[in-house]
């Protein structure tokens, strides 16, 4: 897959004096089932995470709270996301290189995924990222 299957993805967002309401449905909203949910919190200033791309795990990331970016890469080209609404979630594909980084002080990352945790969908060195990539 590439940079440009990665996008963001505009999520129902029902207005409510009381307070809005956001949902996603799992082949409606985004292109996958979710099978499983992560959230990354309290992460200190000028600390970056990710720095891994996946084998065939499809995600969706989400602002919750507060703002952070999201660097994707695909061997060739890159791009950065800023997200800081929690009604948009980026949708990243499999095989894109991932860096998070710019976190705002009480940022909360909600992640959506494909598949059930699995060590070995990981290629946590980015040489043998690009190794793996078609045409390398």
């Amino acid at each position: 897959m590439a940079l440009s299957d990665c996008k963001i993805i505009d999520l129902p967002k029902i207005a409510d004096p009381r307070g809005n309401l956001t949902f996603v449905e799992g082949q409606r909203h985004i292109p996958f089932d979710i099978r499983r949910v992560y959230y990354l919190y309290d992460v200190p200033g000028g600390s970056e995470r990710g720095g891994h791309a996946h084998k065939a795990l499809h995600q969706l990331m989400i602002a919750m709270s507060g703002s952070f970016d999201v660097v994707l890469d695909d061997g060739r080209d890159q791009k950065r996301f800023h997200l800081n609404r929690s009604y948009y979630g980026l949708y990243v594909c499999p095989m894109i290189w991932r860096e998070l980084d710019n976190f705002s002080s009480g940022a909360v990352s909600m992640v959506l995924a494909s598949n059930l945790y699995d060590e070995d969908d990981y290629y946590r060195d980015y040489d043998r990222f690009l190794a793996a990539l078609p045409g390398q």
